[in-house]
């Protein structure tokens, strides 16, 4: 059979771009993986040409900002060019939750898992309500985004004011979580179809958060059933293969899910398991891949 032909939607420059092509060589693809930037997708409705033809199976490994038009045309050509039989992970639907924190919280929410309060509004009037019902004491997070980036706790009415008004200016969400008191670590359980790996990340020098991108560290972890479960679930709830989920053990006792990655990073899971998550990512493609070949639809 066919070594597949496989595709990094991303950034030729990141690491994981060239973790995967490292780890293509490794495992002994003749065809190494191919970078592919979101700017160069296009799709032709007569003709049904289009950017991605010439590949099995796409792994997007970023999504960068763009305009309103630019970000609804690359997800809807994604739908159009898993439709004509690309192979893509994650699948367009599951990125268009993930994505979208508040999205993603809410149907959490509505199917039963444990989450934090939360709430999201568009004017700092309605931002000083919310920080007002959830305690006083509140994480704002970007509505997208990842790796800890614009994260601020707000734990003051002054503070509020000024944040909840800049944000507001700037036509941003205002995405607000009740500050949930931790033992500085949560967990991300990463998992490759339905393999997974699990690591708790502490925090540095007790910061509040924990991404590993802000200096934090990460040490494998024996996760329980019940996490495990709620893992799952959220996976689930996505409809997605490969799938970092973020669960908070609190000090009272609870397990909270803070997030769906749909895109997510694993050099501190690879580093602190042991393993190689490159390759397993791209065997699964490659499996997928040769699934769909003996049962096309």
């Amino acid at each position: 059979m066919l070594s597949p032909r496989i595709a990094i939607l991303g950034n030729p420059d990141s690491y994981y771009a060239r973790d995967l092509q490292r780890a293509a060589k490794e495992i002994g693809l003749t065809t190494a993986p191919d970078v592919v930037s979101f700017s160069d997708l296009f799709v032709d409705s007569q003709s049904l040409h289009h950017s991605l033809e010439a590949y099995d199976s796409v792994l997007v490994r970023t999504m960068p900002l763009g305009s309103l038009e630019q970000v609804i045309f690359r997800m809807n050509a994604l739908h159009v060019i898993q439709r004509r039989g690309t192979h893509i992970i994650n699948q367009p639907r599951t990125l268009e939750i993930a994505i979208d924190k508040w999205l993603t919280l809410d149907l959490a929410s509505q199917s039963g898992l444990a989450i934090p309060r939360t709430r999201a509004c568009q004017t700092r009037e309605q931002a000083l309500v919310a920080f007002e019902a959830l305690g006083g004491d509140v994480v704002v997070k970007p509505l997208f985004g990842g790796e800890g980036r614009g994260l601020i706790r707000v734990d003051n009415i002054d503070m509020a004011h000024r944040v909840f008004s800049t944000l507001e200016q700037i036509q941003a969400v205002i995405y607000l979580q009740e500050f949930v008191p931790h033992h500085g670590y949560d967990i991300r359980v990463l998992f490759v179809g339905e393999e997974y790996f699990c690591v708790a990340r502490h925090a540095l020098n007790n910061d509040w958060r924990t991404n590993l991108s802000r200096g934090g560290h990460a040490l494998p972890h024996a996760i329980t059933e019940h996490q495990l479960e709620m893992a799952r679930n959220a996976k689930q709830l996505v409809q997605g293969d490969v799938i970092g989920v973020d669960i908070l053990p609190t000090i009272d006792g609870r397990g909270l899910l803070l997030e769906v990655n749909a895109v997510p990073g694993w050099k501190g899971v690879a580093k602190s398991c042991d393993v190689d998550i490159a390759q397993r990512v791209l065997q699964f493609a490659i499996n997928q891949v040769t699934v769909h070949r003996q049962n096309p639809e």
